[in-house]
């Protein structure tokens, strides 16, 4: 086991800024790393690979977690905080229960499903861009890398959209409770908005059942709860939940970091450009270089073995899905941004295994409209001001992008 003296350390307003050489380093020195936040920390590829492939692992780290484990993921109060209404959500099951309930919802979110979204997410972008042309510009986040994704998962799902500001607002609360420390104020206010979210999502759900429709999810995961014993009412509003703001959440980040990513690489962005038959590759090679989710956790159900390193049973391991995706051991020059790659798909951005990303083929396309379609609008992209990343680093994403557009 290494002895080295580099210690995971997320709450550096240098590797917030930058996380990839400080990632770079642990796996350099200690890629099996016991980090003093009670986690085992994982930055290479395969080690990463295995833990989301690997049945040994759990999802449900609440269970099968050592009571012992502090802070990140093993933090009991922020995942109570979080869980107020999630704790039947895929993300925390296991299969067989994970298999029957992510079918349900499986069939809305294939390739094919969504490429038939496609007209309406090219409308949504084209209407955003009309007026961002009027104004001479826009702040990126709020004008197009939220709205579009929202109301996307709200089109898909039937849910309304008159609330759009403050579900945002519960959505981001919430999730802070993944970030490596947050303060009792901010524990405290999400599992309120957990609360008020849950609320929402149930009142949408009785509405539904009284009134079902034929062409949204939420009417066919109600009528499939009550064909039988398929889906629990606790499992459908985690499910429901979770596709809500899981469905807008990272592809926000996604399109603003790999606008961001384009735009500081103009040689890339010329030819980006040029050729739209780059766009699938792209948005894969975007989401390799900075992913909108950094990490994620499993607990160890048996002793696994990390090379010379034993991990024990009940351990919480933290495979860092950034850094995989710039291990030089799977990607040739990881720091250089390919939009061709060959191998860019491979990345670990959307997970692997039985949990990878559902919306996976839906954050794709709407990363290929929106960012696509906007810098090929536009001839000139110039900042208009100091663009600023959101303070956190486990879900990745700028706070404010301004830009001036010609």
């Amino acid at each position: 086991m290494s002895t080295a003296q580099v210690f995971f350390n997320p709450l550096d307003p240098d590797v917030r800024a930058n996380p990839y050489p400080h990632y770079a380093e642990l796996r350099a020195a200690d890629p099996v790393h016991r980090s003093p936040f009670g986690l085992v920390v994982l930055t290479r590829y395969d080690d990463v690979a295995k833990v989301l492939r690997d049945a040994r692992f759990s999802a449900n780290i609440a269970e099968n977690a050592r009571s012992e484990g502090i802070g990140l993921f093993g933090n009991q109060e922020q995942s109570e905080a979080r869980d107020e209404g999630f704790n039947e959500s895929l993300l925390n099951i296991d299969p067989p229960k994970h298999t029957r309930v992510r079918g349900l919802a499986a069939r809305a979110f294939t390739p094919k499903a969504i490429e038939a979204w496609r007209p309406r997410v090219v409308e949504m972008v084209d209407e955003i861009l009309d007026r961002v042309a009027a104004d001479g510009g826009c702040d990126l986040v709020p004008t197009l890398a939220f709205p579009l994704p929202f109301q996307v998962i709200s089109e898909i799902l039937g849910m309304p959209t008159d609330e759009r500001d403050q579900l945002r607002a519960w959505s981001q609360a919430i999730t802070l409770t993944l970030e490596p420390l947050i303060t009792t104020e901010e524990r405290l206010a999400a599992t309120e908005a957990a609360t008020h979210m849950r609320e929402f999502v149930e009142g949408v759900i009785e509405e539904r059942r009284k009134a079902p429709r034929d062409n949204d999810l939420l009417s066919a995961l109600i009528a499939a709860e009550e064909e039988g014993d398929r889906l629990s009412n606790a499992e459908l509003v985690a499910m429901v939940l979770l596709l809500f703001v899981a469905g807008h959440e990272t592809t926000v980040n996604l399109i603003g970091n790999g606008t961001r990513l384009l735009m500081e690489h103009p040689d890339v962005l010329t030819r980006f450009r040029a050729d739209p038959s780059l766009d699938a590759s792209a948005v894969d090679e975007l989401l390799r270089m900075d992913g909108p989710v950094q990490f994620t956790a499993r607990a160890t159900l048996e002793d696994v073995d990390f090379g010379d390193d034993v991990v024990e049973k009940g351990s919480v391991v933290m495979p860092v899905l950034g850094a995989a995706n710039h291990d030089p051991a799977h990607f040739t020059d990881p720091d250089t941004l390919i939009l061709d790659r060959p191998n860019a798909a491979s990345h670990m951005a959307l997970g692997s295994g039985v949990h990878f990303c559902l919306g996976a083929s839906l954050a794709r396309l709407e990363a290929q409209v929106a960012i696509g379609r906007f810098v090929r609008r536009f001839s000139t992209i110039e900042y208009d001001g100091q663009p600023e990343w959101a303070p956190r680093i486990s879900l990745r994403g700028m706070a404010k992008m301004p830009l001036r557009v010609a």
